[in-house]
């Protein structure tokens, strides 16, 4: 398994920096690092990393969370207003609603099989969009309006209701009965995520008041709290439902009210560790895009995605309508809100391993969203971020 992660390190980094150079996303030099030395190529990964792949791919998150808690002011939120709420299910309400129309009409599939794919779709990709909107803050644009703050934080939310709903679909899909508890999921499992992240960020507020604490050892005890926090939602999942990712991201927002200065240094070293996190994340979400599967689909998938991506960005436009931001800007929160990755590699196989009739289908298009939406999407933010003004200083927070 050493060798796999060694083989994962330096090949992503070598490809992710070649990728740099000729000015495309490093992110897709990982990605496609991960399909050629994946078990769908050349094999080169260990069986077993290969089964903690989900967790270290998590692992990863949590420390991305984690910064885009430690840089996000709860102020920044309230300024910003209505349209951070409606980024948290407009957009992906858009897309799942086109695609639930339009797939049936390409692929032989019912309108609930639709809605599930619309789900596994619908879901922005937060290790796309966290940490390129962590950086925009820190050199400065879109500072002045908030917007790199505005899209992580409905970026993250979104995750937290569209996969609730998927797995509500998926419930009834397989003959499974839904209560009326089930519709109550995804606001309760947001607010509760929210409540016990908060309650960690002043806990450890209190400690690292209260003593001496190396900054190193502040990390410890704030990704090893954050773990565990991931590790009890599924647990708790059929009576007390709770985004512990969300959870994560307000224990960092906690601790930057309480302890402003405290915030900055952890940030400063979480964004060290992301220079690994990042490389093991997008290469294993490679090593999961099995290529063969997109022989099912066509040309027609293409448009599929294109028209859904489209129906996403007026739900973009929508939620950002009647707001401070120009037109210049409104474009770069719509290309922002493009990039799928992370949930599509997570939850794309599972409708397949249930059963269902569609679910080469939607494992297909689940893989297409990944290659295409990615990379473009990272590099869309990448040369639109000259739309959002420049404060004069870098954001260091």
């Amino acid at each position: 398994m050493l060798t796999s992660l060694g083989i994962i390190l330096i090949s992503g980094y070598i490809l992710g920096l070649a990728f740099e150079k000729i000015n495309l996303p490093s992110l897709l030099g990982m990605l496609i690092t991960g399909i050629i030395v994946g078990p769908f190529a050349l094999n080169l990964l260990d069986e077993n990393i290969l089964a903690i792949s989900a967790d270290l791919r998590k692992f990863a998150l949590i420390i991305i969370l984690l910064r885009a808690g430690l840089a996000l002011d709860l102020k920044d939120l309230r300024q910003v207003g209505r349209p951070a709420v409606l980024l948290c299910f407009v957009p992906a309400v858009f897309e799942i609603a086109a695609i639930t129309l339009i797939a049936p009409l390409i692929f032989d599939i019912s309108y609930l099989e639709a809605g599930i794919l619309g789900t596994v779709i619908a879901a922005v990709s937060p290790a796309v969009v966290v940490p390129r909107m962590l950086k925009l803050i820190k050199e400065g644009y879109g500072s002045d309006k908030k917007i790199p703050q505005l899209i992580m934080a409905g970026a993250s939310v979104d995750d937290v209701f569209v996969i609730i709903l998927f797995f509500t679909l998926l419930k009834i899909s397989t003959g499974g009965s839904v209560t009326t508890f089930d519709f109550f999921k995804a606001p309760l499992s947001i607010i509760l995520g929210a409540a016990f992240g908060v309650i960690i960020g002043y806990f450890l507020s209190y400690l690292f008041r209260k003593f001496h604490i190396r900054d190193s050892s502040k990390i410890i005890i704030l990704l090893s709290l954050s773990i565990l926090l991931v590790a009890i939602e599924p647990l708790t999942e059929s009576f007390i439902p709770f985004s512990a990712l969300l959870g994560v991201m307000f224990a960092g927002m906690t601790i930057l009210k309480q302890l402003p200065q405290v915030a900055g240094r952890l940030s400063a070293k979480l964004s060290k560790l992301w220079i690994a996190a990042e490389i093991i994340l997008f290469v294993l979400v490679g090593a999961a895009v099995d290529l063969s599967v997109l022989k099912v689909v066509s040309l027609s998938a293409v448009l599929l995605l294109a028209l859904s991506l489209t129906a996403r960005m007026l739900g973009v436009s929508i939620s950002v309508s009647g707001s401070h931001l120009n037109r210049k800007e409104k474009i770069f929160a719509m290309a922002a809100y493009s990039p799928k990755a992370t949930v599509q590699a997570a939850i794309g196989t599972i409708p397949l391993a249930y059963g269902l009739a569609s679910g080469n289908i939607i494992l297909s298009v689940a893989v297409l969203s990944i290659i295409i939406t990615a990379p473009i999407g990272a590099l869309l933010i990448d040369k639109l971020k000259n739309n959002l003004d420049r404060s004069t200083h870098d954001n260091n927070s």
